[in-house]
């Protein structure tokens, strides 16, 4: 029991009678868009957490400088 291809074309022209090709342009455009930046976010959090890993072998040090007397 699935969508036969006749009834997803029924469908299809509906949709494009109610929105217009102009408008579903535009929803095409934000949805790539979207994905894209979706995408991206992803891979950006996954480099940030090879980073993190990378960053557990260094050694957390405190450095003061002493400050010369005036004579």
């Amino acid at each position: 029991m699935g969508i036969s291809v006749t009834q997803l074309v029924i469908v299809l022209v509906i949709v494009l009678v109610l929105f217009g090709t102009k408008r579903l342009r535009n929803m095409g455009g934000d949805l790539g868009g979207a994905i894209k930046g979706f995408r991206s976010a992803i891979k950006e959090g996954e480099e940030d957490k090879n980073l993190s890993d990378k960053d557990d072998d260094v050694i957390d040090v405190e450095v003061t400088a002493k400050e010369k007397d005036k004579v």
